[in-house]
């Protein structure tokens, strides 16, 4: 019997974290997924390894298992004699043998190690586990249907308030326009999900999303930092001005002297995610001078450049 090597297959290291061995697997599915290769025999089984080998990795019990029998050193393809397990020719010339009934289309390897059901007079699945004093249930293995992942980049409002896109995807060979909703209060890396059922695929599509980046409002967790430009003499005297967010138009008193990268925190006025919890907003000064003023204006300017000797720099 061939010795399966479920890490090789699914290219993940022995140490790998159920989230490495969880994001090759969706990526070496994608690739041999038999939509994408119909005429292609060794695609498809390439496909069905891929699926025992998550069947097992992804699994912590089936994958301890797994590795207790890996302590024998076998390499992947090598051929071993099950009876040098206790499997085989006992006495009296009882001959074991192994069944892969209701065990769906995994591997003689795969049911040697995780098969645990009865056969007629003498023939049964066994169960690797036996070797080190412990059993797995018997029962069948549930094929886990691939998803097909795509990434979504939207704006910070449309986070904020939800918002519906269109997107193009080629699905089997053809572009199809998929219609996403997005929820109000989704967060960077989040996903959302599509039923592919509707575009003649096994699993659902999901969208990571994204959010744009904009040098004029961002989001730390769930507070926004949103700039707020100024005159000087505004951040000098002090003023009330006008400042769009995206609940819309609120009035704001800047404070006399007010230096630029001066943050104003307005409490629970952040970013509100899905479970409802709600971040602050801080609006961050910034002192501009006007891209054009009028002679009284340039005059003032002057004057004051005149009669200030200070060296700020000193």
């Amino acid at each position: 019997m061939e010795y399966k090597d479920y890490y090789k297959i699914l290219e993940v290291d022995k140490n790998a974290t159920q989230d490495e061995i969880k994001k090759s697997f969706r990526k070496l599915a994608k690739k041999y997924h038999p939509d994408l290769h119909p005429d292609d025999p060794k695609a498809q089984e390439k496909f069905k390894e891929i699926n025992e080998a998550y069947e097992v990795l992804g699994d912590e019990e089936k994958r301890k298992k797994y590795d207790q029998f890996g302590q024998y050193g076998f390499n992947g393809g090598e051929q071993f004699d099950p009876s040098q397990f206790g499997f085989g020719n006992f006495q009296g010339g009882r001959t074991y043998t192994y069944t892969t009934d209701n065990m769906g289309d995994f591997s003689d390897f795969f049911n040697l190690i995780f098969g645990n059901d009865m056969g007629s007079s003498g023939s049964r699945g066994f169960n690797i586990g036996d070797i080190f004093g412990s059993r797995t249930s018997q029962r069948k293995q549930k094929k886990q249907k691939p998803n097909y992942e795509s990434e979504l980049t939207i704006s910070l409002e449309e986070a904020y308030k939800g918002s519906t896109r269109d997107v193009m995807l080629n699905i089997n060979g053809e572009n199809k326009t998929i219609t996403v909703k997005i929820p109000k209060g989704i967060t960077e890396g989040k996903k959302v999900k599509v039923n592919g059922n509707k575009w003649g695929l096994d699993g659902d599509i999901l969208f990571k999303i994204n959010i744009k980046k904009d040098e004029n409002i961002r989001l730390e967790g769930l507070d926004i930092y949103k700039k707020v430009k100024v005159y000087p003499w505004q951040a000098y005297f002090g003023d009330k001005i006008v400042v769009t967010t995206l609940d819309g138009k609120i009035r704001v008193e800047i404070p006399e002297r007010t230096n630029s990268g001066k943050k104003m925190r307005l409490s629970k006025k952040g970013f509100v995610d899905l479970k409802g919890d709600k971040g602050d907003l801080y609006l961050e000064v910034e002192i501009v001078n006007p891209e054009s003023m009028t002679k009284e204006q340039e005059e003032l300017y002057r004057k004051l450049k005149e009669i200030t000797n200070q060296n700020i720099n000193n």
